[in-house]
């Protein structure tokens, strides 16, 4: 196994995180949403003191990266200036909440999500990485993504509370559910879950009757026309700050949404064909990898995009065993170590190799075979 670092905590705004290439600042907009001025400021901040790009992460989430010691402070304080992040600290890290993108004011995901951010203060001291997604539309949209206590819809139409790992939940209704979800949080730390770092590694029985299943899980939206104005496809889940607001001064947008396909939807944008491809397919994740990540030995990103069209089903080139690019397994993955990768299948990063130390050559060699396609 590569021997990389665990943090243990997640970086926001006010706690941002040491990297190969400077600082990595994370913001989490509230419910998942920017404003038009919000957006413009946002490109804005990572052109003056990041390194003019922004990505999109699976727990959509926005990061600015590159940036440095002195400029973290003008950061900080214009991201302020718009509200996209918590005055107080101590509420901005206990706010790691995945919203589905698809709400609409006054629905249940919207009047959840809202009425838990008014309770942040009420949780429990949790581990850095454990989250929370409010999922209360029609099907689940978030099962994929990383979460531990989870809203969703049942499969009879009523209103759930899951922890991750468990195969169903509890009952709620939309004024209950938070006072479900809090609950469980104390209970997960109460019953030594901080231990296991994560909901689905904790083996505690969770209390109550947990007896509602969760409906089948509805496919992410697609690039180009969505019900609320149109989806644009990010490679890797970056775009530069520069580019963004070339696209939001070009269109009559109110707003966007930030989602963990690397995905952003614009509230009334026009789908444009032509500026809307991703260069990058469905199913391909890469992390920065080296140098720009200290825990990286290889670079990933570059390999990802020759190894794209020549790998069937879904593909995750890891610069370490971490694998923050995705969380789930991929047909094909390949995980950084000391220098080069190895190769599992059906796998997440760090999985015993099937094939072990290889030079981004030979992988390429071995996938162009007709016998080295997953």
């Amino acid at each position: 196994m590569s021997a990389f670092v665990v943090k243990g905590w997640c970086p926001d705004a006010w706690r941002p995180m040491a990297a190969g290439d400077g600082l990595l600042v994370r913001i989490r907009p509230p419910l998942g949403r920017l404003t038009r001025a919000q957006t413009l400021a946002l490109c804005d901040a990572a052109m003056a003191w990041g390194n003019g790009e922004i990505d999109v992460t699976s727990r959509a989430n926005l990061q600015i990266r590159g940036v440095t010691e002195a400029g973290w402070r003008g950061l900080v304080e214009a991201l302020l200036a718009v509200g996209l992040i918590d005055p107080d600290p101590e509420r901005e890290a206990r706010g790691a909440m995945l919203v589905a993108p698809d709400w609409r004011d006054g629905d249940d995901t919207q009047h959840i999500a809202t009425a838990l951010r008014e309770r942040l203060s009420d949780l429990p001291v949790l581990p850095g990485k454990v989250g929370f997604a409010i999922d209360a539309g029609a099907a689940p949209l978030l099962t994929r993504a990383p979460a531990d206590f989870r809203v969703e819809r049942a499969v009879d139409g009523r209103l759930l509370v899951r922890g991750e790992g468990r195969a169903a939940g509890v009952d709620v209704t939309r004024d209950t559910a938070v006072d479900a979800l809090v609950a469980l949080a104390r209970w997960f730390v109460d019953s030594g879950g901080a231990a296991a770092g994560r909901m689905a590694r904790h083996a505690a029985a969770v209390p109550g009757p947990a007896t509602l299943a969760p409906a089948p899980t509805a496919p992410p939206p697609e690039a180009g026309a969505h019900p609320l104005g149109a989806a644009i496809a990010l490679g890797f889940g970056r775009i530069e700050g520069a580019v963004l607001r070339d696209r939001i001064a070009a269109d009559p947008l109110r707003a966007i949404r930030v989602t963990p396909w690397r995905m952003l939807i614009l509230e009334g944008g026009v789908p444009d064909s032509a500026r809307d491809q991703s260069s990058v397919r469905a199913g391909v994740d890469a992390c920065v990898g080296a140098p720009a990540c200290p825990q990286a030995s290889v670079e990933t990103r570059d390999l990802a995009r020759r190894l794209a069209p020549l790998v069937v089903g879904s593909l995750h080139v890891s610069g370490c065993a971490k694998g923050c690019a995705r969380a789930r397994p991929a047909d094909v993955v390949l995980t950084g170590l000391d220098g080069r990768f190895d190769l599992a299948l059906h796998a997440r990063a760090g999985a015993p190799p099937l094939l072990a130390a290889l030079e981004p050559a030979q992988i390429i060699a071995h996938f162009s075979q007709p016998s080295g396609a997953a």
